[in-house]
């Protein structure tokens, strides 16, 4: 497979580190809230990559990491939670919106079982160890409030700060940053670890001698948590074009200060934001939609899964209620050539009711060729026009359904989800039938109705009625 590499500037072909499995870190929510719908994109690339990747054969080890510490999660847990100790507080709200944060996983088709998930707050020792290494080869050093890495000290080393981008010198600061995320374009010195303040949550740490008691810094985290559960280095670090700086250049030298392999991860694979009026989502600026917004006004989360898949992950999408009832059209129409498998029949049929030996290239090529999920989908529809208005007869049920499996696991849309109808539902359709035979029409529309408020449409053709899901 080839994949548009950040760190090397190129398309890379994909070659495991470890012959047995290829490993991938994929930088996760922080859990104070609902997530945005422009973050959730990010989950669907890295969900669709890691099915891509095992299609082709090769198993794959996927960690995604929840933030449950950093100055977000504090600050809303001591506004939902007073009456909490800081570190009761801390639990109580991550704990919500990870559980809130796996629904909204599960619900536009990531495979979340395919998923390790760590916590920050489960990996302090691994995060204190990282810093102590650090302070004690000279790569960061203790202030009064915290532990910051020395970006003068890991340049001085030879090693270079903008290895996924440019950092000149004249964008280089001697002031620290402390707070966790920052956007300003210059580089400065990070804080690793964060001595605690009234009313935080607190781990004991002592360096040098030092009581350090506090909390790690958020580049930190991501640092310690893939190397506790992937080595280091591992194969694919994804995350949102947002992450490239400061957080990912960050985690590549707090983790490559110390050691002489200069490698974090093997490749860097980021996607474009999804933008709502031209502009990135962003609850500072409060122009995002959560899934809920989207599930409210009755649409299928599968929907806008996607609407994230018709853009290629390197170019930035823009969601639109128009966009998301287009994705949800072609999504219905899915649907409806799914549910051709429960309607086979015995006879024989032409050509000209379309060929069901189908190859899986078709959905599956596309995507190894730097996860052209455009091409995929057009690809999938152009075929699935083949059937429309048609039946698929017995002996091609199988092969019928083996590409609606391969649909399924390289695009996570859940086809095979389409479920045969009811007994009842089957016996209304043949009253039907003998209405229209008696050209009993009043009847035959009555019993159409019926079935619309079940929420199944009908469209007649010579070999009776198929039924699909509305």
């Amino acid at each position: 497979m080839k994949l548009y590499n950040t760190l090397s500037r190129t398309v890379d072909e994909i070659t495991a580190l470890d012959s047995e499995k290829l490993r991938i870190y994929s930088c996760g929510p922080t859990v104070y809230d609902h997530i945005h719908i422009g973050n959730l994109s990010s989950f669907i690339f890295a969900d669709t990559l890691r099915r891509t990747i095992s299609v082709s054969g090769t198993k794959v080890e996927h960690v995604m990491n929840f933030t449950d510490v950093d100055d977000k999660t504090i600050a809303r847990s001591h506004e939902k939670h007073p009456e909490l100790e800081p570190k009761e507080a801390l639990l109580k709200l991550t704990e919500k919106y990870s559980h809130v944060f796996l629904e909204d996983m599960n619900a536009v088709g990531n495979d979340t079982e395919a998923i390790k998930f760590v916590k920050a707050t489960e990996n302090i020792l691994e995060m204190q160890s990282l810093v102590t290494n650090l302070v004690s080869k000279g790569f960061a050093y203790i202030a009064d409030d915290g532990v910051y890495f020395s970006i003068e000290a890991y340049r001085k080393s030879g090693k270079t700060y903008g290895q996924l981008t440019d950092i000149t010198a004249s964008s280089t600061s001697e002031a620290r940053i402390q707070n966790d995320e920052y956007d300003k374009e210059s580089a400065h010195d990070f804080a690793l670890w964060k001595k605690k303040n009234k009313n935080e949550p607190s781990w004991d740490f002592e360096l040098d001698g030092i009581t350090m008691d506090g909390r790690p810094g958020w580049h930190l985290e991501c640092s310690a948590m893939s190397k506790a559960a992937l080595g280091q280095p591992f194969d694919i670090h994804t995350g949102g074009v947002d992450l490239i700086f400061p957080h990912h250049e960050n985690e590549i030298a707090q983790s490559t200060a110390t050691t002489d392999d200069p490698m974090f991860a093997k490749y860097f694979a980021h996607n474009e934001h999804l933008l709502i009026d031209g502009k990135k989502m962003s609850k500072s600026l409060d122009n995002f939609y959560t899934l809920k917004d989207i599930t409210d006004k009755g649409f299928d989360p599968l929907a806008f899964r996607l609407l994230v898949l018709q853009a290629h992950y390197r170019h930035q999408a823009h969601f639109s209620w128009e966009n998301l009832e287009a994705a949800q059209n072609r999504l219905n129409g899915w649907h409806a050539i799914a549910a051709l498998r429960w309607q086979a029949i015995d006879q024989e049929l032409g050509d000209e009711h379309g060929t069901y030996v189908i190859i899986d290239g078709d959905a599956v090529s596309p995507l190894f060729d730097d996860l052209n999920t455009p091409l995929a989908l057009a690809n999938i529809s152009e075929r699935f026009t083949e059937f429309s208005g048609r039946l698929v007869s017995k002996e091609h049920v199988q092969a019928f359904e083996e590409y609606l499996t391969t649909v399924d696991e390289v695009l996570g849309v859940n086809l095979l989800g389409v479920h045969d109808i009811t007994y009842d539902q089957k016996q209304l359709l043949e009253a039907r039938e003998q209405a229209r035979e008696a050209k009993d029409w009043v009847k035959a529309d009555e019993i159409r109705e019926q079935l619309i408020n079940d929420r199944i449409g009908l469209r007649d053709t010579e070999y009776g009625a198929i039924w699909f899901p509305l």
